[in-house]
């Protein structure tokens, strides 16, 4: 059974955020409002967003609506909040792993920061494998071998026929 949204006052006067003890916090990113916890955000704890929250820490600008600006992309946000609220990396396939990567270590996200190090190595060594040809000649063989061998290799694996002249 789903839970509905947390009901949040639109009304910036009687909406309570970071800096006054509440739970809320609104982020305009860009132009883009998100809405997230305080507890979200302090995920990482040495992250810029943690301390956005920590208002002895770090004072910020806000907009009209009491929303704090970061002159960020707000497109490759989406991947670092969702980051933060289920600990997994989820990225759109219209936003580039390298965007999020350079967003991570601006808002100081380490444990993303070395997350998508790791991805980036493991789709470098995916890339650099894919592009290797293995070559296997049959000889001789029955049919059945032949055709339990087919049957065992991966959907990648392509045969050429090999024809042999003697002179």
């Amino acid at each position: 059974m789903e839970r509905p949204p947390p009901e949040v006052p639109d009304d910036p006067s009687t909406q309570r955020n970071a800096s006054d003890g509440g739970k809320w916090v609104r982020l305009n990113v860009g132009g883009t409002v998100f809405l997230t916890t305080k507890q979200t955000l302090c995920q990482e704890p040495n992250s810029f967003l943690c301390r956005l929250c920590q208002e002895s820490q770090l004072l910020s600008e806000t907009d009209e609506t009491g929303a704090f600006l970061i002159d960020r992309d707000p497109s490759y946000f989406g991947a670092i909040l969702r980051y933060l609220r289920y600990g997994k990396l989820v990225i759109d396939k219209n936003v580039s792993i390298e965007g999020v990567l350079e967003e991570a270590e601006f808002y100081n996200i380490a444990s993303l920061v070395k997350i998508i190090h790791e991805q980036i190595e493991e789709l470098e060594v995916t890339s650099s494998q894919s592009q290797q040809k293995h070559v296997y000649r049959v000889l001789q063989c029955q049919e059945a071998e032949l055709a339990q061998m087919v049957s065992t290799m991966s959907d990648s694996w392509k045969f050429e026929q090999v024809k042999t002249i003697v002179i």
